[in-house]
């Protein structure tokens, strides 16, 4: 699974799974698709309950680094750089002020477009 994936999951964890029920005569025929319409997930509390958890002052809303340690992600330069390039980040991968600011605000709104509503 990508980085990215795994942070995405961690923030929603299972609030959109649910379990499959056992397939049934009627079940098993195919049905129509329906527009399935889910409300934002607000990583906000989320996220701060985490932090809160681990009684460390994480500024995730500010920090890539920050944010996958709330996520108990491995944050290391290694793991910031197969990031960077999964999403696409063309500048040296040097862990700089630059390419951290960059993934955060990316990882940010890759989370938005994908049902997560992200502090302003």
């Amino acid at each position: 699974m990508s980085i990215f994936g795994r942070i995405k999951d961690a923030i929603l964890g299972t609030a959109h799974a649910a379990p499959a029920p056992a397939p049934t005569a009627q079940t098993l025929a195919p049905a129509p698709a329906a527009p399935v319409h889910r409300e934002p997930v607000d990583m906000e509390p989320i996220l701060d309950k985490m932090v809160a958890d681990k009684g460390q002052h994480l500024d995730w809303r500010h920090s890539i680094v920050d944010l996958l340690k709330a996520l108990d992600m491995d944050s290391s330069l290694d793991k910031r750089k197969e990031l960077a390039t999964e999403l696409g980040y063309s500048g040296a991968l040097d862990g700089s002020a630059e390419m951290n600011i960059w993934l955060h605000k990316h990882v940010m709104a890759r989370l938005s477009g994908e049902g997560v509503k992200t502090p302003a």
